[in-house]
């Protein structure tokens, strides 16, 4: 996908391998004794480009994590956080290990352990390396991270900056933790404004109505359907999981469905829609918008045929393969790539790392007089047409914008301007989808900045 875009620019040959290339890889074994037993588990952490420092990337735990995997995630993370200008180079980091059935305890050996093997390798720190939650991590083990980092160092004016993902009490950003699925919900908004796009992949409307398969119900996946879902009037008619997949013509309750998983931890046994045994199936059943939100690889050569979604919206990180991106755009079927659309956390993981380097949370400086000036307004109104607002008019329109409204208004912002570039990278160099336009409007900008560096002779 990288060579296919870098054809379009005609960068010499060198910058563009420099551009694609790993700067560093870090393998650790991390000991851990549990019980009587000790355990040697591989982590690892990739830095990908330096252009932008820090260096940015999640931390996942998952037994097929590998260097490989953690290479490609890096690589990406650098033209994701480029393209939706947010001034980071990429990293991504691994731990191999399962947290579904490992103890508490054992996972903060883990993570304590892990964060001490970066920050003797100067590999993490506000400055240098943040990483962030990813598949199988989440705000406990950021905060984790962030206390080991402080004991660790502990003249550091700023620790909690080393890491972003924390709980808001530790640290972290009111909307943090729904952010990617947030991102996803704009960026899909986005795209339907556009009438000659929503036309191209054979849609209509806004997404009132449109039928929505969602593979993953995790973080991204649930927060993505259930905005999606009670705010735009979309229809999830399917649900992939592990286990299986739920189907349903009539649409299906995203909080019913995460209940009952929290509750039973499966899918199984939800009354109300058909279990199917082999979910990956359901990955090709007609809809509007396929969502895929878990692992990368699940849409590939053998089933990119048989999809009947009009739109592909990558909420995952690489959910889709070369070949299978070929198949799609050669069969009309559009696809918002995950550089674009997957961008929601890293972007509010900026804002966050601003935040802790700031030591002020935001709208602290601004919500009362801009609570003072709206109520001003909406009073000089009410004078004017001689009839008063409503007490739930006063209670929205009349109040200021504290942290969560920040972070929203900032991550739409985000998402229309990159998808602006997108089009006109697009249009620009005639590509025949939005994934190269992305990688192109993504790439220019790393090269500029390697060139103006002096990174490149």
């Amino acid at each position: 996908m990288y060579d296919k875009a870098v054809g379009y620019l005609g960068l010499p040959v060198g910058l563009a391998e420099r551009i694609k290339s790993c700067s560093v890889l870090l393998h650790v074994r991390i000991p851990v004794r549990v019980g009587d037993e000790l355990r040697l588990i591989d982590a690892y952490r990739a830095q990908h480009s330096f252009h932008k420092k820090p260096v940015k990337g999640g931390i996942r735990f998952d037994l097929e994590v590998s260097a490989d995997e953690v290479v490609a995630l890096a690589t990406l993370m650098t033209f994701k956080c480029a393209l939706v200008n947010v001034p980071f180079g990429g990293a991504k980091g691994g731990v191999r290990i399962d947290p579904r059935v490992e103890s508490v305890e054992t996972l903060e050996r883990v993570t304590r352990r892990y964060t001490a093997e970066l920050f003797w390798r100067n590999c993490i720190g506000p400055g240098v390396d943040v990483p962030a939650p990813d598949m199988g991590t989440g705000p406990r083990e950021m905060a984790w991270i962030a206390d080991t980092y402080a004991t660790l160092n502990p003249h550091e004016i700023d620790p909690l900056a080393c890491v972003t993902g924390k709980p808001v009490s530790q640290g972290g950003i009111r909307g943090r933790n729904e952010a990617t699925g947030r991102g996803v919900q704009y960026g899909l908004r986005e795209f339907f404004r556009n009438q000659a796009d929503v036309t191209a992949c054979k849609l209509d409307g806004d997404l009132q109505g449109k039928r929505i398969i969602v593979q993953g119900l995790g973080n991204v996946g649930y927060h993505a359907a259930k905005f999606l879902q009670e705010e735009d009037g979309a229809k999830i008619i399917g649900i992939i999981e592990r286990d299986g997949a739920l189907w349903s013509e009539t649409g299906l309750s995203v909080e019913a469905v995460r209940q009952h998983m929290t509750e039973h931890k499966t899918i199984r046994g939800f009354a109300g829609a058909k279990l199917v045994e082999d979910g990956a199936q359901v990955m090709t059943y007609p809809c509007d918008i396929l969502l895929p939100a878990a692992m990368e690889n699940q849409l590939h050569a053998q089933n990119a045929e048989k999809v009947q979604a009009r739109l592909v919206v990558e909420a995952a990180n690489g959910p889709t393969t070369a070949d299978a991106a070929e198949i799609l755009t050669r069969r009309g079927i559009a696809v918002l790539p995950d550089i674009y659309i997957n961008a929601g956390g890293v972007t509010v993981s900026y804002f966050e790392w601003s935040k802790n380097l700031a030591h002020m949370r935001y709208g602290r400086m601004s919500r009362r007089i801009d609570q003072q000036r709206r109520g001003q307004l909406m009073t000089a109104i009410e004078d004017m047409v001689g009839r008063k607002f409503k007490p739930e008019q006063w209670a929205t329109a009349g109040q200021g914008a504290g942290e969560i409204d920040h972070v929203r208004s900032g991550l739409d912002d985000t998402m229309i301007e990159a998808l602006t570039e997108i089009r006109e990278a697009r249009d620009r160099y005639k590509t025949p989808d939005l994934r190269t336009a992305s990688f192109i409007a993504a790439i220019q900008k790393v090269a500029t900045s390697n060139l103006e560096l002096g990174l490149w002779p």
